[in-house]
């Protein structure tokens, strides 16, 4: 693990858009590689796309978004609000998405993304929280075994991305 950095959390503004999509990009990028060494990158959406997706979040807060900024830079973000989980009550919410640039990973940037995102949780009236995290990407399972989530073993899907299935597993936790 890297030396941790002083880190601010934030709302993010409609001028993040691009970064963030350009944080998730080459995040996810980096995650796949490790997951599955040597296979070709599936194709995402493009970065114009994801922008897009990103300031119409920001504008609407669906989902809310907080950035975090290291020496005036963004250097990841987070997506939460309600889950979206079908037959949830109001009171689960849930991590949309969470990344941090890879530059910056073990660098205390998820930790303060999901400290900032379980207040606004709380804050919303959210007793709960799941994530829903790919079953191979060891990164992300650590940190959320790390952050007192517990895994719903019952909960294991199959998604698709580009043309490769991935399994993902629930994560759940209290709030308080």
């Amino acid at each position: 693990m890297s030396e941790p950095i002083e880190v601010e959390v934030r709302p993010a503004k409609e001028r993040d858009a691009k970064v963030i999509a350009e944080i998730q990009a080459a995040a996810a990028q980096a995650a796949f590689k490790a997951q599955f060494p040597g296979e070709a990158m599936p194709e995402f959406d493009s970065l114009k796309k994801s922008q897009a997706y990103w300031r119409e979040a920001i504008e609407f807060a669906d989902p809310q978004v907080l950035v975090a900024v290291a020496e005036g830079e963004v250097v990841g973000f987070v997506g939460f609000d309600r889950s979206r989980d079908p037959k949830t009550p109001a009171t689960m919410g849930e991590i949309w998405s969470m990344y941090a640039r890879p530059s910056h990973w073990g660098q205390g940037v998820g930790l303060a993304l999901w400290d900032a995102a379980r207040d606004a949780l709380i804050d919303e009236g959210c007793t709960k929280v799941t994530a829903w995290v790919p079953l191979g990407y060891e990164r992300a399972l650590r940190f959320f075994d790390m952050a007192g989530y517990k895994r719903e073993m019952t909960s294991i899907k199959t998604v698709l991305v580009g043309l490769t299935r991935i399994e993902e597993i629930r994560f759940k936790r209290d709030l308080k």
